[in-house]
């Protein structure tokens, strides 16, 4: 098994860095990915969509909306405890739907794959479908590339963030700084489908304030930022990518959440093969088990967020970054 992040790492009094980790060398996913097909070729049956994709996302949605009307008389405190124990789970769930649906793994046909990411959203209360895969394709194309990638933090956010302290805030809002940052560091104008998306999406939140008053709709709201910052379901957001060993720049994690987020803890396996479904990523590893068992990983994304908070030496500036090549 591969060594696991926080159980053989030495903890060190470390001083934060002050600049990106800097590789000279092209992203590591697309090599591996050659080696991989040219030894196990069988892995390409394993592309296309998952054809429960959309009656799961059916059912999280259809359970989302229940719960907030339920909720329409509820205490400030019970919509908050409902919120933080249920529905940012669900709503976590959908966000990482989203993230499936970008890599068009529901159905063959793209448009429909953004239809269904509009449907997912709707819980969410924020739209965030469509703009999100305009820039999480970037993520893959121009992994740690500087300027392309907007997945990185902001050199604003690194110096910000300094201390346990500012982490703690920074983890509670990461959400806010991973909405907004693209959006004010490379701004692109809107698509007749992100206007299709804000309709939809405001139509929603609309009737769910006419029909069941702003507590349900709060719940929604609530659901989707609360699930997004000191949460198990948001360990993600770190685990991913940020440095703790110089040697690697992403990370799997192979814990039970991944049962709620479509295995998206299977992250290098993820960018090794982008167009296979989460439903059948763990199969890679399987087959492939070599390519994997020698990186770190994770088994506890709590933990990950304990350790990216009182790790003296991590903070935003933990990425690993690339310069663009000319033709990028």
């Amino acid at each position: 098994m591969g060594a696991r992040i926080g159980e053989e790492r030495d903890e060190k009094d470390g001083v934060m860095a002050t600049d990106f980790y800097w590789s000279y060398t092209d992203e590591p996913h697309a090599s591996r990915r050659r080696q991989i097909l040219s030894k196990y070729p069988q892995i390409k049956e394993l592309f296309g969509p998952d054809p429960w994709a959309f009656p799961k996302i059916a059912l999280v949605v259809s359970i989302q909306l229940a719960t907030a009307t339920l909720l329409q008389d509820a205490s400030f405190l019970k919509i908050l405890l409902v919120a933080y124990f249920f529905g940012a789970f669900l709503n976590h769930n959908l966000f990482l739907a989203v993230h499936e649906l970008s890599h068009n793994l529901a159905f063959s046909t793209p448009s429909y794959n953004r239809w269904l990411g509009i449907f997912a959203n709707l819980p969410i209360g924020v739209p965030m479908s469509i703009t999100f895969q305009k820039y999480h394709l970037e993520h893959h194309r121009y992994q740690g590339v500087d300027g392309l990638d907007m997945d990185i933090p902001s050199k604003f956010e690194a110096y910000m963030v300094r201390n346990a302290f500012t982490k703690s805030i920074w983890v509670v809002l990461q959400l806010f700084f991973y909405a907004l940052r693209p959006l004010f560091l490379k701004p692109k104008p809107p698509c007749l489908w992100e206007f299709t998306n804000l309709s939809i999406q405001l139509a929603l939140d609309a009737l769910m304030v006419y029909c069941y008053g702003w507590r349900s709709f709060g719940y929604l709201i609530a659901s989707t930022f609360v699930g997004g910052g000191l949460h198990p379901m948001a360990g993600h957001f770190i685990s991913e990518h940020y440095v703790f060993n110089p040697n690697q720049e992403t990370y799997s994690y192979y814990g039970p959440l991944n049962l709620l987020t479509w295995n998206v803890g299977y992250h290098n396996e993820h960018h090794d093969f982008p167009r296979i479904p989460g439903s059948r990523l763990h199969k890679v590893k399987e087959i492939a088990p070599e390519y994997y068992e020698g990186l770190v990983s994770y088994n506890s994304w709590c933990k990950v967020i304990y350790m990216y908070i009182t790790d003296k030496s991590v903070g935003p500036f933990s990425r690993m970054k690339r310069k663009p090549k000319k033709s990028e």
